[in-house]
Order: C-alpha cells, then sequence, then structure tokens
C-alpha cells in the first residue's frame, strides 16, 4: 500500500483533462475587433459546432482543423464575433434613378396641392430603398491571420481550465482508487477464513448425522479442498491490482486516456462480480457492495475524462 500511495503523490504531479471547458479571447486586429469563445461539454468522439457571421463561413472548417489538434474528445461550440473598427469593409451605392424618381413624384405632389418646393436634399435620404450597402470583399487569408491569435489566446483559457477540472477528477479517482485497493486486501483476508468456516461447519453436521460413528477426516478435507477451490478469488485480485496499477498509469499520460479508462472501469467490474458469485459469505458480500459502489463513482468520473 505504501507504494500505491506513493504512485499516487507522483501522479498528483501529472496532468489529464476534463471534457468540459471554458475560455474566451478579445483582441482587436486587422481592423477588426474580434471576439472569440470556446466552450465544451461531454462527447464520447470530438464533434465541433461554431456560431460564426455568415459573411465570414469559411472560418468554420479552419477553427475545426485548429481545435482538433488539441482536442480529442468532448462536443466543442466556437462563437467568433468580428465587428469592422472603421467601415472600410462597407461600400454605399445610390440608386440615383429611384432618387430622381422619388424627387419628381414630391414635387409633382407640391404642385398638385399648391405648396412651396422646398425639396432638401435631406429629405431624400429618408427614403432608405435609394441606398444599398455592399460589403467590399476581404482577404479570406489576412482574415485567419487576425482570427487565429485570438482563438489561440481563447483555447489557452479553455485549456487551462479543463485542466484545472481535471486535475480534480484525478484527486478523486486516486482516493477512489485507494480505496478499492484496501478493500481488494480485504477480500484476500477474508478469503482463506471461508474456506476453514466451511469446513468446521461442514465437520459439526456430519458429528450430528454420525453421532458417535468416526468421521472420515480425509473426505472431510477432500470436500474442503473442493469448496476452497470453487470459491478461491487469488486470481481475481491480483488482476484487480493489476487494474488499479494500469489505471494509474493512464492517470500519469499527458494523452487522452478517457476510452481506456472505460474498458478498464468494465473489467474492474467483471472481476468484483466474479467475487461476488464465488464467496458465500456475508462479510465479503458487503465488501463486494463497497467495491461496486466505488467502481460506479468512477465510471462517473471518468465520463468527464477526455
Amino acid at each position: 500500500m505504501r507504494a500505491r500511495l506513493a504512485v499516487s503523490r507522483a501522479l498528483q504531479r501529472q496532468m489529464i483533462s476534463s471534457m468540459t471547458g471554458f475560455g474566451r479571447a478579445q483582441q482587436q486586429s486587422g481592423g477588426h475587433d474580434i471576439t472569440v469563445e470556446i466552450k465544451s461539454v461531454n462527447h464520447r468522439f470530438f464533434e465541433f459546432s461554431s456560431r460564426i457571421p455568415r459573411a465570414y463561413g469559411y472560418l468554420d472548417e479552419k477553427l475545426k482543423s485548429f481545435l482538433s489538434e488539441k482536442v480529442s474528445r468532448g462536443k466543442v461550440d466556437v462563437s467568433v464575433l468580428l465587428q469592422t473598427l472603421d467601415g472600410s469593409n462597407a461600400q454605399v451605392e445610390i440608386n440615383y434613378e429611384l432618387a430622381r424618381s422619388y424627387l419628381s413624384a414630391v414635387r409633382g405632389m407640391g404642385e398638385a396641392l399648391d405648396l412651396e418646393d422646398n425639396v432638401k436634399l435631406t429629405d431624400l435620404t429618408r427614403f432608405g430603398d435609394i441606398f444599398t450597402v455592399r460589403k467590399t470583399e476581404e482577404d479570406e487569408a489576412a482574415i485567419w491571420d487576425a482570427v487565429r491569435p485570438v482563438a489561440e489566446e481563447a483555447l489557452e483559457k479553455f485549456l487551462a481550465m479543463r485542466a484545472k477540472e481535471g486535475e480534480r477528477l484525478k484527486a478523486d479517482i486516486l482516493s477512489r482508487l485507494d480505496l478499492l485497493e484496501t478493500l481488494t486486501a480485504q477480500v484476500e483476508d477474508r478469503s482463506p477464513s471461508v474456506t476453514d468456516a466451511y469446513r468446521e461447519r461442514l465437520y459439526a453436521k456430519l458429528a450430528d448425522l454420525l453421532q458417535d460413528k468416526q468421521i472420515d477426516d480425509g473426505r472431510l478435507l477432500t470436500e474442503a479442498a473442493i469448496f476452497s477451490e470453487k470459491t478461491a478469488v487469488a486470481e481475481e485480485t491480483v488482476r484487480l491490482k493489476s487494474h488499479i496499477s494500469q489505471f494509474c498509469g493512464f492517470l500519469s499520460q499527458q494523452i487522452p486516456v478517457g476510452r481506456k479508462m472505460d474498458f478498464l472501469v468494465q473489467e474492474l467490474n467483471r472481476e468484483t462480480n466474479t467475487i461476488g458469485s464465488k464467496c458465500q459469505d456475508l462479510d465479503i458480500s458487503r465488501i463486494v457492495v463497497e467495491m461496486k459502489s466505488e467502481i460506479e463513482k468512477i465510471r462517473e468520473q471518468i465520463q468527464n475524462i477526455e
């Protein structure tokens, strides 16, 4: 156990990541005020979605490729807001023919109603359909060069939050693995007593049935040996400790490990269930119930790990 605890302390210096995170950055670059937000929740695979102004839709694929290099699991949503600072990407066009039509109609109305002709230029600006605002075509590469550093800052904050949450998850899982190893040791300690208790019960039962007749000790030992073989859990406890050790190894890695731990949890459950079915002992049954409870809590936690 001391060795395991030493491993646990060493693992506290390692890093795993949660699938939950948020990061936001805002900068002025390339004549734009740019804001990028990145957030994610749990998902078995990497799933990307974005909210980007329609005119900048080409950024969607670039951001997806950019994030997939750093994020392997999670449902990731990216929001990008771009506002032009000087209006240089917009061009106002005037429909002069329509403006002349409006002017002619207004003057004609004045003549018909015998009103003074005092139409001014500002009066015509009230007719909004005279004006058409068109955005000038922008250099896609230049826009991406402006957005990328903002996305990088948001991603850095996003990953830092996922790492911080991952440390909390790791600490919780390690504490439960420590307890699971302790419970496994209790099963190992208790298992030989189960055979001894069975032999004593069998001896008492035979003594009651045979009364004054002599009990065949050889037969008694054979029955006890058969029972011991059927209820032996040494293989299961050895595998449990191996799985726990593997689990700790995964927690020390700097690569996504969530899927690997999913498999190990299934194996932990399998060995624990086998112990429960083999051992017809109340004390071991109680230990098995506690072990299954801890494994389930571990399973819930690793659902959040990348």
